[in-house]
């Protein structure tokens, strides 16, 4: 190959590749108009989440507001999620929890089919125990191949009383895919790199020890002028 004929080739590579980079920024979910603000409130039922909106447990008119970011496959998550569930129980008048999905398949690659069974259980009104059931039992799928995750995720959804023909459409619909999709792109743009994240009325905590999400829960119910005995 003379060095024209190779200008030539490496120009053609070039536009390949380039292409390729444009089609996956098109498949790539805009959510650039949610500011931050809004990142750390509830964010409502809409289109691109395919009207499911954030999962919370506490008062919704809470002064203090706990955003957790999470995967289910996580090692870390399952210790801190009860610990951020129990605080904001501890604190439920003036509390609030928001979960949203941050599944790392790069390194674990069970996490996303635990979110969709998630999901799947929350479009029949269990996400939270279905949430509970999978970081509990972490260890019983968390190195399982599809097959046998499968059958654990589905005892756990018959051990929750679910319609089992809604729950296998559920878990393989678009619907929850684009649920997901959105979560992960909310996460990105708050600045979420790992799991666990936690924000505490917008602030980043990060999960050093084993209180530090209600210490930050107290201090900021404190800075919103709620008294809190210790």
């Amino acid at each position: 190959m003379n060095k024209k004929s190779w200008i030539v080739f490496m120009i053609i590579v070039g536009m390949v590749i380039a292409g390729m980079i444009y089609m996956s920024t098109q498949d790539r979910l805009d959510v650039s108009n949610i500011t931050e603000e809004s990142m750390n409130k509830i964010i409502g039922a809409e289109k691109r989440n395919s009207n499911i909106a954030d999962h919370t447990y506490g008062n919704k008119n809470a002064k203090v507001t706990v955003i957790e970011y999470a995967d289910y496959q996580c090692p870390g998550c399952s210790t801190a999620a009860p610990k951020a569930k129990s605080a904001v129980e501890k604190y439920k008048d003036n509390t609030l929890l928001i979960f949203r999905n941050f599944p790392i398949a790069s390194s674990h690659p069970n996490a996303r089919a635990a979110a969709a069974v998630a999901e799947a259980a929350g479009l029949q009104g269990k996400f939270w125990e279905m949430n509970e059931l999978l970081y509990t039992n972490q260890d019983a799928w968390n190195n399982a191949n599809t097959s046998e995750r499968s059958n654990v995720f589905q005892s756990y959804a018959e051990q929750l009383k679910l319609n089992i023909n809604q729950y296998k459409s559920d878990i393989a619909s678009a619907k929850v895919k684009n649920k997901i999709d959105f979560d992960l792109a909310v996460g990105r743009q708050h600045g979420v790199k790992a799991t666990p994240t936690f924000y505490v009325n917008g602030k980043n905590v990060q999960m050093d020890n084993t209180g530090s999400i209600e210490s930050a829960i107290k201090d900021a119910l404190k800075s919103a002028g709620v008294e809190v005995k210790d």
